[in-house]
């Protein structure tokens, strides 16, 4: 099970961005448009399949197999960003209707349930996950958000300017080993 996290400035400018790979067991669910299929097609018209249901190579052929799905680079990276994308709409509707910096799950694309957390500086945090925990992905956000004041906070850091600090970006893996 992956999770795909996007930090985006106050003009959803991308700053940060993470692909973590759980190992905590995960169900594993056949596409939509798979499922209809004999498996000779899924694994004959994989990127035609994977192109229209948002899944990847990766995971059509571990579903047929049995396995579990991961995600690989190349295309598949530029169908999680499409997908995170999309959904600012979405969180910029939801936070003109709540109060809350925990926007819990605001969007749905596929397997992809999108969840976002907005601090009071208007960064975006936004989490593409395919099960539901929302007590860790609430305790994960708020260990992203500390961690992010924490670098706000170096001078040597510029406020809104992509974060290529190997310690923040540790600490980040270690926060998702930990709650996701």
């Amino acid at each position: 099970m992956s999770h795909h996290l996007f930090l985006l400035s106050p003009s959803d400018t991308p700053l940060y961005q993470l692909t973590h790979y759980s190992s905590k067991p995960s169900q594993t669910i056949p596409s939509p448009l798979a499922s209809n299929l004999p498996s000779w097609s899924t694994s004959a018209f994989a990127g035609t399949l994977t192109a229209l249901s948002g899944a990847t190579s990766a995971s059509q052929a571990h579903h047929a197999q049995g396995g579990t799905v991961r995600i690989g680079g190349g295309q598949d990276r530029h169908v999680i960003q499409m997908i995170a994308n999309a959904s600012l709409d979405v969180i910029e509707e939801v936070m003109r209707k709540e109060n809350a910096m925990y926007l819990k799950s605001v969007d749905k694309f596929n397997e992809w349930t999108i969840s976002a957390f907005v601090t009071p500086g208007n960064m975006k945090f936004v989490l593409l996950h395919e099960t539901r925990n929302d007590d860790g992905i609430k305790a994960f956000f708020n260990d992203v958000w500390e961690l992010y004041v924490k670098t706000m906070l170096n001078p040597f850091h510029t406020a809104h300017t992509p974060i290529r600090s190997t310690v923040f970006d540790a600490r980040v893996r270690a926060s998702a080993k930990k709650y996701l």
